[in-house]
């Protein structure tokens, strides 16, 4: 096995990743230099994936406010937003914006050269900032990949997998890391790790998030013994477009019901005004179960976007992607309507920290999706994630100039038993149909943890959980990529239903048909491993 050192190592590649990488070589002393480490090709994360647009309460757009954002930011999280960080980070915007420009990167603009707005589902001004179109996530990322593919400061690892951290009396001294393509594991010291691995989407049959997002980064935390947070809350986007030919469904951003397009059945009947007098931009939660609750009703598989009141021009500028992707599936959005319906989305849950990163372990951070910073409370407010992305990598960046990064010592018997078990070459481990159990969990996930839940379907879900760890022997070291994946997601799928049993209430994007109403009091939830247990606190 390989060891080697370095000041600090980002797991992902995602925008919270690169623009942490790149802040923090910018800024911070790193005598055993930076690691970058992405279980993909550098590019290819959920964050391309992001269409609609970025939160910027800029100083130019006279009609907004952080007191305004806030606001909308609180209502949309229903009672669990921590408001010191969203008041943080929504000060913080503009600066960090502005700091992306820098780096290259290009929001639309208007005629005059001023930035253009638009506005997404409750949010009471414009004030989403977009590129490419509907291409923001792909755009940022194209130009922070570039800016670090250029800085011969930063160590980029491709098609690496992190498999396990090494804590030892709460401080993670760093990582265990696996190459899918040469089957070799490296040793990783560092006293500084921060996890950007993005989401859980995949756990579920429906998605609008890429293969990769098998919640890595939460059941790694968790194994290491960090604490997790609202892991109950998944948010289901109501609008993906209801055709499967790939690993995910592609998203019809929300953008498009921003700027007028309406929800009907197959006979252009509209239906959101029986729901929410917002109608289609009430929050995500409310539409998503009201698309979900009209293919109930109708015995159907999808609903309809209509965007065809969008004037023609209009829509072709500001959706080139989506268009594209529609008329590849004989679809013209100018006239046609869309089939769509609800997928997993975004995840609200995840590694408990606070503003700058910081973890209950020390040394291990997490910023981006992974985390739970208590932003989004139980229900995101549209294009606040990419905000986050940014805003709490540019401030663990800064943090990180305060510490001293001294690389761990790198011989210790603790430690050196958790390494020995993945650079034992005698372990024979026999192949298991990883893609049949992958195919079941999604399916277990969809049927009984997703939009709407209820104790016997929860319940039900943990006795199959049971019987595929059955068939998964696996508790460490595993044969390949597809094993450490399904080994994550299964150790996230787990806690997510066991959190959502515990929550018997429903409140934001998690609804319990079982117990429908909503406590005035509003308390996160907790966990942490425990000897292989739960340990919930409240």
């Amino acid at each position: 096995m390989k060891y080697s050192k370095y000041s600090a190592v980002i797991i992902g590649s995602g925008i919270a990743g690169l623009y942490a990488a790149l802040k923090t070589e910018q800024q911070v002393n790193l005598p055993d230099g930076l690691l970058l480490i992405t279980k993909s090709k550098l590019g290819e994360s959920n964050s391309r994936y992001a269409q609609g647009g970025i939160v910027g309460v800029m100083k130019e757009n006279k009609s907004d406010s952080t007191a305004s954002h806030i606001s909308d930011t609180i209502k949309a999280g229903a009672g669990l937003s921590e408001f010191n960080t969203v008041k943080y980070i929504s000060e913080h915007s503009d600066e960090v914006v502005k700091d992306l420009l820098k780096f290259g990167v290009e929001f639309d603009r208007d005629e005059d050269n001023n930035l253009c707005f638009t506005k997404e589902a409750a949010h009471s001004v414009r004030r989403i900032l977009h590129s490419g179109g509907d291409a923001t996530g792909k755009m940022i990322e194209q130009a922070l990949c570039k800016k670090v593919k250029e800085n011969s400061e930063i160590q980029i690892y491709e098609q690496t997998d992190a498999v396990d951290l090494l804590v030892k009396n709460n401080e993670c001294k760093g990582v265990i890391i696996f190459n899918n393509i040469t089957g070799q594991y490296e040793t990783v010291y560092s006293s500084a790790v921060f996890l950007a691995t993005g989401g859980i989407g995949q756990l579920y049959k429906y998605t609008t998030n890429p293969a990769g997002a098998t919640g890595d980064g939460i059941a790694l935390a968790y194994r290491a013994g960090a604490v997790l947070q609202d892991m109950e809350f998944i948010q289901f986007h109501p609008t993906a477009l209801a055709i499967d030919n790939d690993e995910n469904r592609f998203l019809i951003s929300e953008a498009v019901r921003g700027e007028g397009a309406k929800l009907c059945d197959a006979d252009g009947v509209e239906f959101m005004y029986k729901y929410d007098e917002r109608k289609e931009l009430a929050p995500r939660d409310i539409v998503t179960r009201a698309n979900f609750n009209e293919m109930i009703e109708h015995n159907v598989n999808n609903v309809y976007l209509n965007a065809s009141c969008i004037e023609n021009k209009k829509l072709a500028k500001r959706f080139p992607n989506i268009s594209k992707k529609c008329l590849e599936n004989g679809i013209d959005i100018s006239h046609d309507f869309i089939p769509v319906a609800p997928a997993a989305h975004y995840f609200m849950g995840g590694v408990k920290t606070n503003i700058k990163g910081e973890t209950s372990i020390k040394g291990l951070y997490a910023i981006g999706e992974v985390a739970s910073t208590g932003l989004h409370g139980g229900n995101r407010l549209a294009s606040n994630s990419l905000l986050e992305c940014v805003v709490c990598a540019y401030t663990a960046a800064e943090y990180l100039k305060s510490i001293n990064l001294k690389t761990p010592k790198q011989i210790d018997e603790e430690l050196k038993s958790v390494i020995d078990e993945y650079n034992n070459e005698d372990i024979i481990l026999d192949e298991i149909d990883v893609s049949s159990l992958k195919t079941k969990l999604q399916n277990i996930m969809w049927n009984y943890a997703g939009i709407l839940r209820n104790e016997q379907d929860l319940c039900l879900a943990l006795e199959e959980f049971e019987e595929l760890q059955r068939e998964f022997p696996r508790k460490n070291k595993c044969l390949n990529r597809e094993e450490y994946e399904f080994r994550n997601m299964l150790v996230v799928s787990r806690l997510i239903v066991q959190c959502a049993l515990l929550r018997k209430e429903s409140r934001g994007a998690h609804f319990r048909t079982d117990y429908p109403q909503t406590y005035d009091e509003c308390i996160h939830s907790f966990v942490t491993k425990n000897e292989g247990v739960p340990d919930f606190v409240k």
